[in-house]
C-alpha cells in the first residue's frame, strides 16, 4: 500500500479515514510505504499516520506521480505483491497518476476513495472516475478492512480490528460494540 503526503488542509474526515486505513494495513500485515512530496516545503506526513508506523521514514519525493520515483517503485516491488492500494492527498494528481502508471506495469490497483481527496468534490470525483475507467477498483477503508477480515470467526486479528472500528467507523463501530455486549451477556452463566 502507498500512502501519499497528507497535510493540514485535509479535512478531519479524510484524516480519520487515512489513519484508519493505515491502522488496518498494520493490523493485517499489509506492507505499507509512506511518501511525502518536498516535505520541508510541502509538509510532513501528518502525525496520526506516522504514529502508526513510527519507525518508517517516508520516501520524500519530488515527482507528483510517485510511480516516477524509482525508490517508490522499488519499495513496492520489494513487497512481492501485485495488488497495490493507494490513498493520496490530491486524487487528481497523487492518486490518479501513479495508479494509472502502476496498472500499465501490471499491478492491480485499489483506489481508497474515502482516504483521498481533491481540491474540490468534482476534482476528486473526476479522478476516481478516471482511475476506474483505466481499470482500478474503488474501495473505502472500511470495505478494505472487511475484505481483509472476511469472517468474524477469524479471531487472530479481531481485537485490533474491533478497536479500529470503535475508533474510526462511526455507526459500524457502535453496532459492533453492541454485538459484543450482547454476545458477552449470552455467554455469562
Amino acid at each position: 500500500m502507498v500512502l501519499g503526503h497528507m497535510s493540514d488542509v485535509v479535512c478531519n474526515l479524510e484524516r480519520r479515514n487515512v489513519t484508519a486505513l493505515a491502522k488496518t494495513a498494520k493490523a493485517y500485515g499489509v506492507p505499507t510505504i509512506l511518501t511525502t512530496i518536498n516535505a520541508k516545503r510541502g509538509g510532513e506526513i501528518f502525525q496520526q499516520v506516522q504514529a502508526v508506523f513510527p519507525d518508517q521514514k517516508p520516501i520524500d519525493r519530488t515527482f507528483i506521480n510517485s510511480w516516477e520515483d524509482r525508490r517508490v517503485v522499488e519499495a513496492v516491488k520489494n513487497t512481492g505483491r501485485k495488488k497495490l492500494v493507494i490513498a493520496a492527498l490530491w486524487s487528481e494528481m497523487c492518486l490518479a497518476q501513479p495508479a494509472i502508471h502502476a496498472m500499465g506495469d501490471g499491478y492491480d490497483v485499489y483506489a481508497v476513495t474515502d482516504a483521498s481527496g481533491g481540491v474540490s468534490l468534482e476534482a476528486h470525483d473526476m479522478a476516481i472516475r478516471r482511475v476506474v475507467a483505466a481499470g482500478a477498483q474503488p474501495i473505502t477503508w472500511l470495505a478494505m478492512a472487511g475484505e481483509l477480515q472476511r469472517d468474524w470467526a477469524r479471531t487472530e486479528r479481531l481485537g485490533a480490528v474491533a478497536q479500529i472500528l470503535f475508533e474510526h467507523a462511526g455507526a459500524t463501530g457502535a453496532i459492533l460494540s453492541w454485538e459484543f455486549e450482547n454476545e458477552a451477556r449470552r455467554v455469562q452463566p
